[in-house]
C-alpha cells in the first residue's frame, strides 16, 4: 500500500513539473522576425486593419467609415493565404509619426458627416466594433484595467461609446510608443509596445481639444468633426524579443491553471483505473482460455473468445469507415505537426495568419497518411482493386468537399453583407488548385503505397459463416455506449475549449500551445483506453460488431464539444444578426466533425491493436 502511495507520488511530481515546463513554453516563442532599428526621425509607418466586432463577428474595411485617408491614395499590403481567409485588410494611413518626435494635439482633417456616414458610425458604435492598427507590426492595445501592478490590454479600440441614448466618437487619439535601444549591442532604436488612449472631444473655436476633460464629442451634433492625434513616446526595459508578452497575457490565468492540473489529475486516476481493471481482468481471461479445457468446461465456455472466428469480421458500411479512419489520420497529422510547430515557436503572432496557413499546407501535405491510413484498413477489409479505388475517391474528396461546401456558403453570407472578411474568388480559387493540384495526388500516393504493401496480418482466421448474436442488454447498445464514452475525452478538452473559443469568437489572443499539447497528449490517451474498455466489454457479451463502436465511443464527444458551443453562444456571446449566427454555427459544426474524426480514428486504431493482441495471446482449437 505504501509502495502504491510512493509511486502515486512520484507520478504526480511528474506531471506538475512537465505541466510547469509547458506552462513556460507556452510564453516562449520565437520571433520570427528580424527586429528593425530605427534611427532618429525616421518615419515610422502606421497601417490600419479591419474593424472588428465580438457581437456581430463581421470585419469591414477601416475606410469603409469616413475616416482621414492617406494623401497618396490607400494602399493595401500583400497578404498571405491565411490573412486572407481570415479577412485581414491592411492599410495605410494618414497619420504623420517620426522616431522619438513628439506630436501635440495635430489635426489630420476635419469631416462634415452626411446622415447616411454618421448611421455608419452609429450602428458601428451599437456593434461595439473595435478598431485596429499596427506599427512595426506590433498590434494597438488599449489599457483597460490594473491587477496588482499589472496591467490588461485590449486588441485595438472602440470606435465609439454609446451612453444615455446617444453616441459619442472616439475622434482623438493619444498613440504612445514604447522603445528600446543598447547601443552596446546595435545601433538605433527598436520598438517594443504600441498604447493607444482614445477619447472624444468636441472641437473649440475650430481647433481640436486635448484638455484634460475635454467635452464628448456627440455624434449628432451638428458641426464638422475634427480627426486629431497626439505622440508620445516611453523607453521601455523591455527588449524586443519579448515584447509580445503584455499581448499574451490572458485574464484568468490561474483559473486556468488549476483547472487543466485538475484534469490531468482525473484523468490520470480514471486512467489507471480503466488499465486496471482491463489488464487484470485480461489476464484472468487469457490464462483460463489458454488451460486445457475439460469437456463440461468446454460446453459451458463464454466470452471474448468464442467470437474468434468473426472478430474481424467487415463490418457494414465497411468503405465509410475507411474514409472515416483516412481523414482523421489526415487530420490528426496536421494538428500534431502545427502544434509541434507551434511549442518551437515558429508560429510567432507576428506573423499573421500563418496558423491558418500553416494547418491548410500541413492538411494538404498529410493526405499521404490519410490515403494510406484508408488503403492499409480496406485492404483488411479484403477489398478489391475497385473498392480501393473508390475509397481512396471519397478519402479525397468527402470531407474536404463538405468543409469547402459549408466554406463557400458562410462566404457567400459575407458577401452578402459586404463584409471585408468575405475570401476574394481569386482564393477560392486558390483553395482549389491547393486540393486538386495538391492534396488529391497526394491521398492517391499514399493509397497506392498502402495497397501495395502486403494485408495486415490478423492472428485468427474469420469464419465464413456468422455466429448468432445473442441478445444484447440495453445499457450495451451502441447509442448508449458511445454517447458514456465521449464524456471523457470531452472532459479533457473542455477547460481549453474555453479558452479557444475565446480567442475565436471574443478576439482574444491565444498562445498557450503548450497547455494545448498537453491537452492533445491527455486526449490521446484517453481516447483509446476508453475506446479499448468499451470494445472489451462489447466482445465479452460475446458480441462481435466492435468496429463502429471502437470509432463512435471516442468521436461521440464532438457531440458534447457542438452542445457545449451552444451553451457558449447563450451565456458568453450577445450576437443577433442572422449572418452571425450562421457562421457560428457553420464553424462550429466544422470543428466538431473534424473533432469527431480525429477521436474516433484514435479509438478505432487503438483498439483494433488490442484486439490483435489479446486474439493473438490465446490458443485457437
Amino acid at each position: 500500500m505504501a509502495s502504491g502511495i510512493r509511486t502515486q507520488s512520484r507520478w504526480v511530481i511528474l506531471l506538475v513539473s512537465v505541466t510547469s515546463l509547458l506552462h513556460e513554453a507556452s510564453a516562449f516563442y520565437l520571433p520570427g522576425l528580424a527586429p528593425r532599428e530605427y534611427q532618429k526621425t525616421e518615419k515610422v509607418e502606421l497601417r490600419v486593419n479591419k474593424l472588428t466586432s465580438a457581437k456581430t463577428q463581421l470585419p469591414f474595411g477601416y475606410y469603409s467609415l469616413p475616416y482621414c485617408q492617406p494623401e497618396g491614395g490607400i494602399k493595401e499590403a500583400v497578404e498571405n493565404l491565411g490573412e486572407q481567409m481570415t479577412g485581414d485588410l491592411v492599410e495605410n494611413s494618414a497619420y504623420d509619426i517620426n522616431l522619438l518626435e513628439v506630436v501635440q494635439c495635430t489635426a489630420m482633417c476635419t469631416k462634415k458627416l452626411d446622415k447616411t456616414q454618421k448611421d455608419k458610425f452609429r450602428n458601428m458604435i451599437e456593434d461595439e466594433y473595435l478598431v485596429n492598427w499596427m506599427v512595426d507590426n506590433l498590434p494597438a492595445a488599449t489599457r483597460y484595467r490594473q491587477t496588482g501592478s499589472d496591467y490588461m490590454y485590449m486588441n485595438g479600440f472602440l470606435v465609439g461609446i454609446p451612453q444615455n441614448g446617444k453616441y459619442y466618437l472616439h475622434n482623438h487619439v493619444t498613440l504612445d510608443l514604447h522603445y528600446h535601444t543598447n547601443p552596446e549591442k546595435y545601433e538605433g532604436f527598436r520598438i517594443v509596445g504600441f498604447e493607444v488612449e482614445p477619447r472624444s472631444a468636441t472641437a473649440i473655436d475650430g481647433k481640436p481639444d486635448c484638455g484634460a476633460t475635454p467635452t464628448p464629442l456627440d455624434l449628432d451634433a451638428e458641426g464638422d468633426i475634427i480627426f486629431s492625434y497626439s505622440v508620445e513616446w516611453t523607453e521601455s526595459p523591455i527588449r524586443w524579443a519579448s515584447r509580445w508578452d503584455a499581448y499574451l497575457k490572458m485574464s484568468g490565468a490561474q483559473i486556468h491553471w488549476f483547472a487543466i492540473l485538475n484534469s490531468l489529475l482525473i484523468l490520470l486516476f480514471l486512467s489507471g483505473m480503466i488499465a486496471m481493471i482491463l489488464l487484470r481482468t485480461l489476464h484472468r481471461d487469457i490464462a483460463t482460455y489458454n488451460e486445457i479445457p475439460t469437456t463440461e468446461e468446454a460446453k459451458e465456455e463464454t466470452g471474448w473468445k468464442l467470437v474468434h472466428g468473426d472478430v474481424f469480421r467487415k463490418p457494414n458500411h465497411s468503405t465509410l469507415l475507411t474514409v472515416f479512419v483516412g481523414s482523421g489520420m489526415q487530420l490528426l497529422g496536421m494538428s500534431v505537426v502545427t502544434l509541434v510547430f507551434a511549442v518551437l515557436g515558429f508560429l510567432s503572432p507576428a506573423h499573421r495568419g500563418s496558423l491558418l496557413q500553416s494547418m491548410m499546407l500541413l492538411f494538404t501535405i498529410m493526405g499521404v497518411a490519410g490515403g494510406y491510413t484508408s488503403a492499409r484498413l480496406c485492404k483488411v477489409f479484403d477489398g478489391d482493386e475497385g473498392r480501393w479505388k473508390m475509397t481512396t475517391l471519397l478519402n479525397a474528396f468527402m470531407f474536404p468537399g463538405l468543409f469547402f461546401a459549408i466554406f463557400f456558403f458562410l462566404n457567400l453570407c459575407i458577401w452578402h453583407e459586404k463584409s471585408s472578411g468575405a475570401v476574394p474568388f481569386s482564393t477560392m480559387f486558390a483553395l482549389l488548385v491547393l486540393w486538386f493540384g495538391v492534396s488529391v495526388p497526394l491521398v492517391f500516393f499514399g493509397a497506392y503505397a498502402g495497397f501495395r504493401r502486403d494485408r495486415m496480418e490478423l492472428p485468427v482466421r474469420t469464419n465464413q459463416i456468422p455466429r448468432a448474436i445473442p441478445e444484447q442488454q440495453w445499457y450495451m447498445g451502441a447509442i448508449v455506449t458511445s454517447l458514456v464514452g465521449g464524456i471523457l475525452p470531452f472532459g479533457a478538452v473542455f477547460t481549453e475549449l474555453f479558452f479557444i473559443m475565446s480567442s475565436l469568437w471574443l478576439h482574444q489572443f491565444y498562445y498557450l500551445f503548450g497547455f494545448l499539447s498537453l491537452v492533445l497528449v491527455i486526449v490521446v490517451i484517453t481516447c483509446a483506453e476508453i475506446s479499448i474498455a468499451l470494445t472489451y466489454f462489447q466482445l465479452t457479451t460475446e458480441d462481435y460488431r466492435w468496429w463502429w463502436t471502437a470509432f463512435s465511443a471516442s468521436a461521440s464527444s464532438a457531440i458534447y464539444v457542438f452542445l457545449y458551443s451552444i451553451f457558449y453562444f447563450n451565456t458568453r456571446l450577445q450576437i443577433n444578426h442572422w449572418v452571425s449566427v450562421i457562421l457560428y454555427y457553420g464553424y462550429m459544426l466544422i470543428i466538431s466533425i473534424i473533432f469527431a474524426l480525429i477521436t474516433g480514428t484514435i479509438g478505432l486504431l487503438s483498439s483494433l491493436q488490442f484486439v490483435k493482441g489479446i486474439y493473438g495471446s490465446i490458443k485457437i482449437d
